[in-house]
């Protein structure tokens, strides 16, 4: 299919079980290579400080990272992020291999990861399921990575899938999580970035992909399901936007109001971004249920250009003013946490 193909890429596949090799000297650095395990590797983590080095190859895997895995770097050995993949095939939907039930929307993520203070550079990271090899499947969502725990960090990282391809959450309802993701490359169809984090994305490229359907919207970018109490939800700021669909079949985004978090408000901001005309200029909002419309939504643009940025019907595109812009940058969102200032 048209996702392994790509995946392939040149590089060799590696089988999932081997054990990853040590760096000498004391270092706490785990090699992992083809014929390694990613996961093994994270599994021989044993306290905070870690790094993994994922060296070029295809790993077919699922690599979950735990909470005690804490300030882990999971990098590329070289920085081009296409070299070293890590890629399952999970979908919502998908039975469980010991009979308990499907996986459900989280569950089937690629990679998850409840470390605070994760640092993911130079990957990619990918769920190639496809809707048209699973017709009895009706549980869609495929997640790529879906991270929890504060101070998560990407950079460089491409994030391949269709729908739900990265599910920014939080660790708990009540927890105000950031995570912050530069220069990363980020595609999918439906609510392809989504969740109840606080998440910053700085010169990211955000592409949505073609998908057979007769119907439009055929999806949307961003679903944010920001809780009340948290001012700050999903920032999008120096992105842009391109699409690989006809003009005007993608909206900009649709609230997330969880059945199981109600009270939800989400807030999305995307501010000084290209957007492309693959996103509808004249209604780029829509709602997931009727019951939360997006206009009682924290939704806000600032400064963006691209002819998905006309405005032609200003009560569709809420616009701030630059004195609510200034409360809307990668510091008032982060705050303390500035990993913007380490490069």
């Amino acid at each position: 299919m048209r996702r392994r193909t790509l995946l392939a890429a040149g590089f060799g596949l590696a089988a999932a079980g081997a054990t990853p090799a040590f760096a000498g000297g004391g270092h706490r650095v785990l090699h992992v290579r083809p014929g390694d395990s990613v996961q093994a590797a994270v599994d021989a983590v044993t306290g905070p400080g870690w790094t993994i080095v994922v060296h070029p190859g295809t790993y077919r895997e699922v690599v979950d990272v735990p909470a005690s895995a804490a300030e882990l770097t999971l990098r590329g050995a070289v920085r081009d992020p296409r070299a070293a993949v890590i890629v399952y095939d999970n979908a919502n939907g998908t039975q469980k291999p010991d009979g308990s039930g499907t996986y459900g929307t989280a569950g089937s993520a690629t990679f998850t990861s409840a470390a605070p203070g994760l640092t993911v550079r130079d990957l990619t990271l990918a769920n190639d399921w496809l809707r048209a090899d699973h017709p009895d499947i009706t549980g869609t969502q495929a997640v790529a990575a879906c991270t929890y725990g504060d101070r998560t960090h990407f950079e460089n990282v491409r994030l391949l899938a269709h729908q739900d391809t990265l599910f920014v959450e939080t660790t708990a309802l009540t927890a105000f999580d950031r995570q912050y993701f530069r220069s990363c490359y980020i595609e999918g169809d439906v609510d392809f970035v989504f969740g109840r984090a606080t998440a910053v994305f700085e010169e990211c490229h955000f592409h949505t992909l073609q998908r057979d359907v007769d119907f439009t919207p055929k999806g949307m970018v961003f679903a944010p399901s920001t809780a009340r109490a948290n001012p700050y939800g999903i920032l999008a700021v120096r992105s842009r936007i391109t699409s690989g669909a006809e003009d005007g079949a993608y909206k900009l985004a649709r609230p997330w109001v969880p059945s199981y978090e109600t009270t939800a408000w989400p807030s999305l901001v995307v501010r000084d971004s290209w957007i492309g005309p693959g996103i509808d200029p004249v209604a780029p909002y829509t709602n997931m249920r009727e019951a939360y419309p997006w206009q009682t939504m924290r939704f806000g643009e600032y400064a963006n250009s691209g002819p998905g940025a006309v405005i032609s019907v200003p009560d569709n595109r809420p616009q701030l003013s630059a004195e609510q812009a200034a409360t809307h940058t990668r510091r008032t969102y982060l705050g303390d946490w500035r990993p913007y200032a380490r490069r």
